[in-house]
């Protein structure tokens, strides 16, 4: 399969143009300047046009930015996703707060309402979902749940921008939304990034002085008081202007790893038996980080794992399991917090111990790997390769 090619001379070009300003006039570039302004502007362009936007550096410090400019009350329960990268829960703690691991819907890797509503307590003041793969969770009763009890919602978009819910972007349903734009994701800002979104332009504010050490501004200058507890989370202008110049390319790559989804959803509807593209909300758009396939596993004979390595053997990213499961590692385990989190998470309700859905959920899907660079051949080469697995093992 081809590489991306993400980065081109537009992002060359840009990238010299700070360096030389900052040579012409002996002046260092720093941060929070023109570059990061114009990219947050074109930021909130691509949401909608409304809204506000902080350009951070990572995916993870945006998520850390975000919870403090909620201002929750330290101790207070935050449910987050089973299924996510380590990033999108770690900043749960560093914030003094508690996660509650949710289990995912039985259709999706995404936390679902029926889900969110069983670990819900007087505790509990905030949710984050997680749109995994390229796939919007299904949003509507999640926040009908998160109005019902008067919680916050904070969406974390970093594997799904553009992605649509009923015609509407991720992000433009909660509290606050996050992105990252490190070099594997949609877009990026060079090598790590990040963006905070946000309808309400006070906790923008408020993520802006976090992010630049609870600094308090007017007029643009710095008055010499920092008033919320904050770290240095800033993007630099260099990276800022990488985003500039990306952002506009984003329509396209998203416009492009639809297609790729869509048809590969379509081809498997027609000519498979045993796959399907796993299910997604009604009327939504997905932009295919990765594309999530059902796998029919009593109707082949081989294991899931033997298939993905005959789909590997003819070429094709895949991945056997996206086992990106934080509760599992290390860092959680060894927490103090961990054994009130485990008992939390599994026993908020008789009928839902464990983790059962997320356990089903993996065993039954596995994932391709598909980028904007993709042409019609390899698209061709990735539907043959499927159908010429299924039918080596298919059980007719």
């Amino acid at each position: 399969m081809p590489p991306r090619h993400l980065i081109d001379i537009e992002e060359k070009e840009i990238v010299l143009k700070v360096l030389n300003e900052s040579i012409r006039t002996g002046n260092a570039f720093r941060y929070s300047g023109k570059y990061e302004r114009l990219y947050e502007r074109e930021f909130v362009d691509f949401m909608g046009g409304a809204g506000y936007a902080d350009g951070v550096n990572s995916g993870t410090n945006a998520l850390f930015v975000a919870l403090g400019s909620l201002g929750l009350q330290a101790q207070s329960e935050v449910i987050v996703p089973s299924i996510t990268d380590v990033g999108g829960v770690t900043p749960v703690l560093y914030n003094c707060l508690v996660p509650i691991f949710c289990d995912v819907d039985p259709r999706s890797y995404n936390i679902g309402a029926e889900q969110i509503e069983s670990l819900i307590t007087d505790k509990t003041k905030a949710i984050i979902i997680a749109h995994i793969s390229g796939e919007p969770a299904n949003l509507g009763p999640i926040v009908k749940l998160a109005k019902k009890y008067k919680l916050l919602l904070i969406e974390d978009c970093s594997q799904s921008p553009g992605a649509e819910y009923k015609g509407k972007k991720v992000g433009l349903f909660g509290d606050i939304a996050i992105f990252s734009t490190m070099s594997s994701k949609h877009h990026c800002t060079g090598g790590q990034g990040g963006v905070i979104f946000s309808k309400n332009k006070d906790l923008i504010e408020k993520s802006k002085q976090i992010a630049d050490r609870g600094k308090l501004f007017e007029n643009e200058k710095y008055t010499g008081r920092n008033i919320e507890l904050g770290l240095n989370c800033n993007m630099d202008e260099i990276s800022a202007a990488i985003g500039s110049t990306q952002i506009k390319k984003l329509p396209a790559i998203l416009s492009k790893t639809n297609y790729l989804g869509e048809t590969i959803k379509k081809q498997l509807i027609e000519n498979s038996n045993v796959m399907t593209v796993g299910w997604q909300p009604k009327n939504s758009f997905s932009v295919y980080w990765f594309i999530r396939i059902k796998l029919e596993i009593k109707k082949i004979n081989v294991t899931k794992k033997y298939f993905c390595e005959a789909l590997h053997s003819e070429g094709i990213p895949v991945s056997n399991e996206y086992r990106s499961v934080p509760m599992e590692q290390e860092c959680f385990q060894s927490s103090q917090l961990y054994n009130y989190m485990k008992k939390k998470s599994h026993n908020s309700s008789s009928n839902n111990i464990g983790f059962p859905n997320l356990e089903k959920t993996l065993s039954t899907h596995f994932n391709i790997f598909i980028r904007e660079s993709y042409g019609e051949q390899e698209l061709e080469d990735i539907i043959n390769a499927l159908i010429k697995v299924e039918n080596t093992f298919y059980v007719n």
